[in-house]
Protein backbone atom coordinates (compact mmCIF):
# COMPACT_ATOMS: atom_id res chain seq x y z
CA UNK A 1 0.00 0.00 0.00
CA UNK A 2 0.82 3.47 -0.79
CA UNK A 3 1.13 5.80 1.67
CA UNK A 4 -0.17 8.62 -0.43
CA UNK A 5 -3.09 6.63 -1.24
CA UNK A 6 -4.42 7.57 2.68
CA UNK A 7 -3.33 10.81 2.63
CA UNK A 8 -6.57 13.93 0.94
CA UNK A 9 -5.97 14.56 -2.77
CA UNK A 10 -4.35 17.99 -2.30
CA UNK A 11 -0.94 16.39 -1.42
CA UNK A 12 -1.21 14.33 -5.09
CA UNK A 13 1.71 14.93 -7.26
CA UNK A 14 3.48 16.87 -4.41
CA UNK A 15 7.34 15.72 -4.80
CA UNK A 16 8.15 16.69 -1.30
CA UNK A 17 5.22 14.66 0.10
CA UNK A 18 6.04 11.58 -2.23
CA UNK A 19 9.60 11.59 -0.93
CA UNK A 20 8.23 11.98 3.01
CA UNK A 21 6.14 9.10 2.43
CA UNK A 22 8.49 6.98 0.88
CA UNK A 23 10.98 7.75 3.80
CA UNK A 24 8.01 6.95 6.37
CA UNK A 25 7.11 3.54 4.36
CA UNK A 26 11.12 2.71 4.63
CA UNK A 27 11.44 3.39 8.09
CA UNK A 28 7.45 1.73 9.21
CA UNK A 29 8.68 -1.17 7.12
CA UNK A 30 12.20 -1.89 8.78
CA UNK A 31 10.37 -1.53 12.24
CA UNK A 32 8.01 -4.11 11.17
CA UNK A 33 10.37 -6.41 10.04
CA UNK A 34 12.41 -6.21 13.38
CA UNK A 35 9.06 -6.92 15.24
CA UNK A 36 8.71 -10.01 13.32
CA UNK A 37 11.99 -10.95 14.25
CA UNK A 38 11.67 -10.04 17.76
CA UNK A 39 8.12 -11.84 18.03
CA UNK A 40 9.58 -14.91 16.41
CA UNK A 41 12.20 -14.80 19.27
CA UNK A 42 9.53 -15.22 21.64
CA UNK A 43 8.35 -19.17 20.78
CA UNK A 44 10.51 -22.09 20.17
CA UNK A 45 9.60 -23.43 16.98
CA UNK A 46 10.52 -19.61 15.50
CA UNK A 47 13.43 -18.65 17.60
CA UNK A 48 16.62 -18.51 16.33
CA UNK A 49 19.45 -16.79 18.28
CA UNK A 50 17.65 -17.03 21.97
CA UNK A 51 17.62 -20.84 21.33
CA UNK A 52 20.76 -20.82 23.63
CA UNK A 53 18.78 -19.17 26.66
CA UNK A 54 15.65 -21.55 26.44
CA UNK A 55 18.20 -24.21 26.48
CA UNK A 56 19.80 -22.68 29.95
CA UNK A 57 16.27 -21.98 30.92
CA UNK A 58 15.31 -25.77 29.93
CA UNK A 59 18.33 -27.13 32.11
CA UNK A 60 19.57 -28.38 28.86
CA UNK A 61 23.53 -28.40 27.55
CA UNK A 62 24.03 -25.57 25.24
CA UNK A 63 25.09 -27.00 21.91
CA UNK A 64 25.38 -24.74 18.95
CA UNK A 65 26.90 -27.45 16.74
CA UNK A 66 23.68 -29.05 16.56
CA UNK A 67 20.78 -27.97 14.28
CA UNK A 68 18.42 -25.08 15.43
CA UNK A 69 15.72 -27.73 14.74
CA UNK A 70 17.51 -30.55 16.79
CA UNK A 71 17.96 -27.88 19.32
CA UNK A 72 14.51 -27.14 19.52
CA UNK A 73 12.95 -30.68 19.35
CA UNK A 74 15.13 -30.90 22.78
CA UNK A 75 13.61 -27.24 24.61
CA UNK A 76 9.90 -28.92 23.10
CA UNK A 77 10.41 -31.66 24.65
CA UNK A 78 11.63 -30.53 27.97
CA UNK A 79 9.09 -28.47 28.05
CA UNK A 80 6.42 -30.89 27.74
CA UNK A 81 8.07 -32.68 30.47
CA UNK A 82 7.03 -30.36 32.97
CA UNK A 83 4.63 -31.45 35.69
CA UNK A 84 3.06 -34.65 36.86
CA UNK A 85 4.50 -37.25 34.44
CA UNK A 86 1.60 -39.32 32.98
CA UNK A 87 1.34 -41.86 30.22
CA UNK A 88 0.30 -38.99 27.82
CA UNK A 89 3.38 -36.75 28.59
CA UNK A 90 5.71 -39.75 27.73
CA UNK A 91 4.03 -40.14 24.87
CA UNK A 92 4.41 -36.39 23.56
CA UNK A 93 8.04 -36.30 24.84
CA UNK A 94 9.15 -39.02 22.81
CA UNK A 95 6.48 -38.25 19.82
CA UNK A 96 8.70 -34.70 19.95
CA UNK A 97 11.93 -36.14 19.42
CA UNK A 98 10.97 -38.92 16.79
CA UNK A 99 8.63 -36.67 14.60
CA UNK A 100 6.03 -39.88 14.16
CA UNK A 101 3.24 -41.76 16.59
CA UNK A 102 4.72 -43.39 19.85
CA UNK A 103 2.60 -45.71 21.56
CA UNK A 104 3.42 -46.45 25.67
CA UNK A 105 3.01 -49.84 26.64
CA UNK A 106 2.27 -49.91 31.21
CA UNK A 107 3.69 -53.31 32.34
CA UNK A 108 2.84 -52.76 35.83
CA UNK A 109 3.82 -56.03 37.73
CA UNK A 110 7.51 -55.34 36.19
CA UNK A 111 7.69 -51.75 37.10
CA UNK A 112 8.20 -50.30 34.09
CA UNK A 113 6.71 -48.89 30.60
CA UNK A 114 7.80 -49.87 26.64
CA UNK A 115 8.24 -47.00 24.57
CA UNK A 116 7.51 -47.80 21.06
CA UNK A 117 7.77 -46.00 18.20
CA UNK A 118 4.80 -46.85 15.37
CA UNK A 119 4.94 -43.47 13.33
CA UNK A 120 8.65 -44.52 11.78
CA UNK A 121 10.64 -46.96 10.51
CA UNK A 122 13.76 -48.01 12.50
CA UNK A 123 15.69 -46.21 15.67
CA UNK A 124 14.54 -42.57 15.08
CA UNK A 125 17.76 -39.68 15.27
CA UNK A 126 18.63 -38.17 18.48
CA UNK A 127 17.97 -40.69 20.75
CA UNK A 128 20.71 -40.44 23.38
CA UNK A 129 18.47 -36.78 24.19
CA UNK A 130 15.37 -38.98 24.38
CA UNK A 131 16.99 -40.84 26.83
CA UNK A 132 18.48 -38.34 28.59
CA UNK A 133 15.02 -36.55 28.45
CA UNK A 134 13.12 -39.63 29.75
CA UNK A 135 15.98 -40.40 32.36
CA UNK A 136 14.64 -36.93 34.00
CA UNK A 137 10.97 -37.08 33.75
CA UNK A 138 10.17 -40.41 34.64
CA UNK A 139 9.87 -41.86 38.37
CA UNK A 140 13.10 -43.42 39.74
CA UNK A 141 11.14 -46.93 40.35
CA UNK A 142 10.63 -47.40 36.99
CA UNK A 143 12.31 -49.06 34.08
CA UNK A 144 11.98 -48.43 30.07
CA UNK A 145 12.73 -50.18 27.26
CA UNK A 146 12.38 -49.12 23.55
CA UNK A 147 10.21 -50.91 20.84
CA UNK A 148 11.17 -50.01 16.89
CA UNK A 149 9.02 -50.89 13.85
CA UNK A 150 10.94 -52.35 11.17
CA UNK A 151 10.10 -53.20 7.56
CA UNK A 152 8.25 -56.60 7.56
CA UNK A 153 8.63 -59.25 4.93
CA UNK A 154 5.00 -58.95 4.01
CA UNK A 155 5.51 -55.52 3.14
CA UNK A 156 8.96 -56.23 1.82
CA UNK A 157 7.16 -58.46 -0.62
CA UNK A 158 4.33 -55.97 -1.15
CA UNK A 159 6.65 -53.74 -3.26
CA UNK A 160 6.97 -56.42 -5.86
CA UNK A 161 10.59 -55.22 -6.42
CA UNK A 162 13.31 -58.03 -7.86
CA UNK A 163 16.48 -58.07 -6.55
CA UNK A 164 17.82 -56.08 -9.13
CA UNK A 165 15.40 -53.01 -8.26
CA UNK A 166 16.50 -53.70 -5.15
CA UNK A 167 19.84 -53.56 -5.62
CA UNK A 168 19.54 -50.03 -7.97
CA UNK A 169 18.39 -48.22 -5.04
CA UNK A 170 21.93 -48.65 -3.42
CA UNK A 171 20.05 -48.63 0.13
CA UNK A 172 22.16 -49.32 3.38
CA UNK A 173 20.65 -51.74 5.18
CA UNK A 174 19.49 -48.79 7.82
CA UNK A 175 17.78 -47.39 4.99
CA UNK A 176 16.08 -50.69 3.73
CA UNK A 177 15.19 -51.42 7.19
CA UNK A 178 13.41 -47.87 7.39
CA UNK A 179 12.26 -48.52 3.45
CA UNK A 180 8.85 -47.07 2.56
CA UNK A 181 7.25 -46.66 -1.31
CA UNK A 182 5.74 -43.64 -2.33
CA UNK A 183 1.79 -43.68 -1.97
Amino acid sequence: MSWMEILPPVYAGNSTMEELQNIVNDELTEVLGGFQEITNECFINTSLSLLSRYEQICGLDVDVSKSSSFRRERIKAKVTGIGTVTKQMIIDTAASYSNGEVEVIEDVQNNRFVIKFVGVLGIPENMSDLILTIEQIKPAHLAYLFEYTWISWNQYESYHNTWEDWDSLNLTWDEFERYKEAP
